[in-house]
């Protein structure tokens, strides 16, 4: 009996001697051991829906919509572009047209497209717009000066046949509708009836003569 209660005070001092130890580690400030905190991760920051440009400025606008050309290839729309045209003579594949717009005529540039097809075939129009002026000239022959509806720009038809009947100016014409035939009136070979077609950027006076000459070819569908 006496040892089992040398044994339980043995015990009881061992207890109490590892309890001081401990109270002396806090009280000096040592820290018990304890599960690590879990550090909060940094806010995420999202840069503005537009950012100042670099080296001051206006900010970065958001792009405009995409337009597809053709169901393909993204392009961003121009306001300044020609509106869209088809071809100008009835029955003519694109395919069977070549660029003649710099294509040199004695001492100037061609400025414009031949169109080879039959004599007698329709001219239609290229786009809708408005019969500006029906001119002979030495060069041209029957020609056909037709504005756009926005009148930016100018549709040219010459070496006409004829005109198709009861044309006049000032005659709204829809796109497709026929406004002439190919012939070879002007200075064109009597053998080799065509469609000379211009596309003229109008002048702010919007004279039906003057202008700046634009490539059609890569414009017609």
């Amino acid at each position: 009996m006496k040892k089992i209660l040398v044994l339980l005070t043995i015990a009881l001092i061992g207890v109490l001697a590892w309890i001081a130890a401990g109270s002396d580690k806090i009280a000096e400030g040592v820290p018990m051991s304890a599960p690590r905190a879990i550090e909060a991760a940094p806010p995420i920051v999202r840069p503005p829906a537009t950012t100042t440009a670099p080296l001051g400025g206006r900010p970065f606008d958001i792009p405009p919509p995409l337009l597809l050309v053709n169901g393909t290839a993204p392009v961003t729309q121009d306001p300044d572009a020609p509106r869209p045209m088809i071809m100008p003579v009835a029955g003519i594949d694109r395919s069977a047209i070549r660029d003649t717009f710099d294509e040199m005529r004695s001492d100037r540039r061609h400025g414009a497209i031949d169109i080879m097809a039959p004599r007698g075939t329709p001219v239609i129009a290229t786009d809708d717009g408005v019969v500006k002026k029906l001119f002979t000239s030495v060069p041209g022959g029957l020609t056909v000066y037709e504005f756009d509806p926005d009148e930016r720009f100018c549709y040219y038809y010459a070496h006409l046949d004829r005109y198709a009947p009861g044309l006049h100016e000032g005659q709204l014409l829809r796109r497709g509708e026929v406004l002439g035939y190919v012939g070879t009136s002007g200075n064109a070979p009597k053998n080799a009836p065509h469609l000379h077609f211009a596309l003229i950027r109008l002048d702010p006076d919007r004279r039906w003569w003057k202008g700046t000459y634009v490539n059609p070819y890569p414009l017609l569908r």
